[in-house]
């Protein structure tokens, strides 16, 4: 299991820091996100299903695509437009099917996996457009810093846990060797390089810390969202991770964060 997880690993982050870094002459970084969405979100409705509920599935899946790849499109009002089209067509949809006592449930969830995967994704697209290429290296990179050292911290010394109700295996050791790792690749950032930001080690601390504490909530989050659906994993398309889905969830929520940290201290 532990060798999986480290091979795939040692495949998926080249390939994603290649789809970072060049944007020409196609947005491949976005291209790539729709794609990663359009079946993470795959995953949310079948998980979903597994709890008896279902969903518009493949209208969830092209909205959550549009939603992602919406940064990158210059009309104006998308967003508002995607969102309204999204509530009425999944409302008329709804009345062309037989009548049932789970309608409302199945148009919740078809709106809820949009909005998760799609609007949530659609942060780190923007992240790329709007501050540059080093930011949105800064978010993966120090997700994948705080996951890995949270991993290896509660696999060695975690004994309080933190949600047992929700994700039995997390513990508050792992927690705070997440932060740390995060904090300690941020402050990377800080040197002479290709990859250095305009930040000062304080700033670093910070966006390290903050990236951290997101990507913990995010990961909780769609434990909780599989312990109601009665899923142990998503999926099973990355060996030794789960589904697409169980990455998305804290690089997700570290993409909103540095985002809004990006806006507030240099945008």
């Amino acid at each position: 299991m532990l060798s999986k997880r480290i091979i795939t690993a040692f495949v998926l982050i080249p390939l994603l820091i290649l789809v970072v870094w060049f944007d020409r002459p196609l947005p491949w970084f976005a291209m790539c996100a729709a794609v990663w969405g359009g079946l993470a979100v795959l995953e949310f409705y079948r998980m979903v299903g597994t709890a008896g509920i279902w969903s518009l599935t493949w209208l969830g899946v092209a909205w959550t695509m549009l939603l992602i790849i919406s940064p990158y499109v210059t009309f104006p009002g998308l967003l508002p437009v995607l969102i309204t089209s999204a509530v009425v067509f999944s409302l008329l949809l709804l009345l062309l099917r037989k009548p049932g006592e789970n309608q409302f449930r199945a148009w919740a969830w078809t709106l809820a996996g949009m909005l998760y995967v799609g609007w949530l994704l659609s942060y780190l697209v923007a992240l790329r457009m709007d501050a540059g290429r080093n930011w949105l290296l800064l978010a993966l990179l120090l997700t994948f810093a705080s996951d890995t050292t949270a991993f290896f911290v509660g696999r060695a010394w975690g004994k309080h846990r933190m949600a047992p109700s929700i994700s039995p295996r997390k513990t508050w050791e792992g927690a705070a060797g997440g932060v740390l790792g995060a904090m300690a690749a941020a402050l990377l950032f800080t040197l002479p390089s290709p990859l250095q930001l305009p930040l000062s080690y304080a700033g670093a601390i910070g966006v390290g810390m903050l990236v951290a504490g997101f990507g913990q909530v995010g990961d909780l989050a769609e434990s909780l969202m599989k312990r109601s659906a009665g899923a142990k994993e998503s999926g099973n398309l990355l060996p030794g991770h789960g589904g697409l889905l169980d990455r998305t969830d804290s690089v997700a929520f570290a993409g909103i964060a540095v985002y809004y940290f990006f806006l507030i201290f240099h945008g």
